[in-house]
């Protein structure tokens, strides 16, 4: 059995020029865009179609990997991403973003988990000013509870570059960023998988809490973890920590990988190989983090 990345962003054409036509920078979309391409190296899709999947579908078999979960990481984004995962051949799942205080929202999202084009949300509290388990939340919760589906809840540091480039504000309010606050929701929606993506990007103390707490929460392993600097920590200590409190079957892989050139990121999934087998984990521990606790949220 193949890699199964639980972490990526799609971050199709529609991706950049949503952002690109809220900066509150001069100039046209395009403008915007080939500004940050230029500065920063990306590669702007050109279109949503098939260049787009065809690009993903060839970095999952260079990598050998089996199975990538992808974001729509903008609300305009989610029918791009659910119709890639249609036509991936069974090589791609959808998960859609949610502002939970937009009502429309929810109930597209809720329409979408219904018909299974999308398998989970993610959702950034620190971003959109909200809790958890607060009523905003409740339609959202209650929709993939039915779906048996996964929300991603984003916690921690929180940095989104494209953003910076293209002039937006940072909006963000950590005090709703804290994992602690999944447990009233993970308590009251026990069908529901919650996923602490980064090993909770800073607030891990907490996400140890959270998952000592219920057997509903998970945690994924995605992006640089560079924010184990705030922590005075080192990625072998959060993996065997981690490992200890979730156990083995509740530890997701994943990647962060999104935009390009840089693809699909084969230096994360090394690295983290790398310190399983420093920390002596077993082949099937390891087989269960990098693939088998996936394909068992994936598969019900």
């Amino acid at each position: 059995m193949g890699v199964v990345d639980f972490h990526s962003h799609y971050f199709s054409r529609t991706f950049f020029e949503t952002l690109a036509q809220l900066s509150p920078r001069e100039g046209s979309v395009e403008a915007k865009l080939e500004a940050v391409a230029g500065r920063t190296g990306l590669e702007i899709p050109d279109g949503d179609g098939d260049a787009h999947l065809a690009r993903w579908l060839g970095e999952l078999d260079a990598g050998d990997v089996e199975h990538l979960v992808t974001f729509a990481s903008v609300p305009p984004e989610a029918e791009v991403v659910a119709d890639a995962a249609r036509r991936s051949g069974g090589r791609i799942t959808g998960m859609v973003m949610v502002d939970p205080n937009d009502e429309g929202q929810v109930r597209r999202a809720s329409g979408m988990l219904r018909a299974r084009s999308v398998r989970g949300a993610l959702v950034f509290p620190a971003m959109h000013r909200f809790e958890v388990a607060g009523d905003e939340m409740r339609g959202l919760l209650a929709a993939l509870e039915a779906a048996r589906g996964v929300l991603y809840v984003h916690c921690g540091l929180l940095v989104v570059k494209l953003r910076d480039l293209l002039g937006l504000p940072r909006a963000y309010d950590l005090r709703f960023a804290n994992p602690l606050a999944i447990v009233p929701a993970a308590d009251a929606f026990p069908g529901v998988r919650f996923v602490i993506p980064h090993f909770g990007a800073g607030f891990f103390r907490e996400a140890l809490i959270a998952g000592a707490q219920c057997a509903n929460v998970y945690v994924d392993s995605s992006s640089s973890n560079a924010w184990v600097r705030t922590n005075g920590l080192e990625l072998r200590e959060v993996f065997a920590r981690a490992l200890d409190v979730f156990g083995p079957e509740r530890v997701l892989f994943g990647t962060d990988s999104g935009t390009f050139p840089a693809g699909w990121r084969r230096d994360r999934l090394e690295e983290q190989r790398g310190v399983l087998e420093g920390l002596g984990a077993s082949e099937s521990d390891a087989a269960r983090v990098f693939g088998g606790n996936a394909r068992e949220l994936l598969g019900e």
